[in-house]
């Protein structure tokens, strides 16, 4: 559902104004419809944060009209970008507490915005991603605070390896623990 999501976004709101959208999460906010808040970076690497607010308008037809509109036309045109604002503008992204499982984080630019995610794993996605097209775009080290740095960076062995590579070391592990179990056992006498 959500690579369906993003593909109508990319081509409904983003690629007209020729931007790449990143990542997205769905927010939740006090107006009516679906909410998301969208990173996305233009041609000439402008990273942009922005909030997008889908409402599909039921639009009712007279009766033995031939005009018909279908749900896809009616999806392109409820995603409206509601405020927009540049990663460089981004002074401070606060997680609020970062040993509470609380999906609101606040993001200071002139003014604070305050975000609800969906969920806490949504919020800590999107900061993550937030770090890592500042460190790539504006060569800056973004602001964070109250968040659970083992979440945003990982710093162990197996943080930036992929999944295949940790099960082969998982197995070969196990492996070895069998051969070492087949193995005599000299008995003392």
């Amino acid at each position: 559902m959500s690579s369906l999501l993003r593909e109508e976004m990319q081509r409904v709101l983003f690629r007209p104004d020729k931007q790449r959208l990143i990542e997205f999460i769905e927010i939740e906010e006090p107006t009516h419809g679906k909410h998301f808040i969208c990173v996305s970076v233009s041609k000439n690497k402008v990273v942009q944060i922005s909030i997008v607010r889908c409402q599909i308008a039921q639009t009712s037809l007279k009766a033995g009209s031939k005009r018909s509109h279908t749900k896809r036309s009616s999806i392109q045109e409820c995603y409206r970008r509601t405020e927009v604002w540049s990663l460089q503008d981004l002074t401070l992204v606060d997680g609020r507490d970062p040993d509470v499982d609380d999906p609101c984080f606040l993001l200071h630019f002139d003014k604070v915005r305050t975000v609800t995610a969906i969920s806490c794993s949504a919020k800590y996605m999107f900061v993550r991603a937030l770090v890592a097209l500042s460190d790539k775009y504006c060569q800056m080290s973004l602001n964070l605070r109250n968040f659970d740095w083992a979440y945003i960076k990982p710093t162990s062995f197996y943080s930036n390896r992929g999944d295949c590579v940790v099960l082969s070391q998982i197995c070969f592990y196990a492996f070895n623990l069998v051969c070492l179990s087949m193995c005599p056992v000299p008995l003392d006498a």
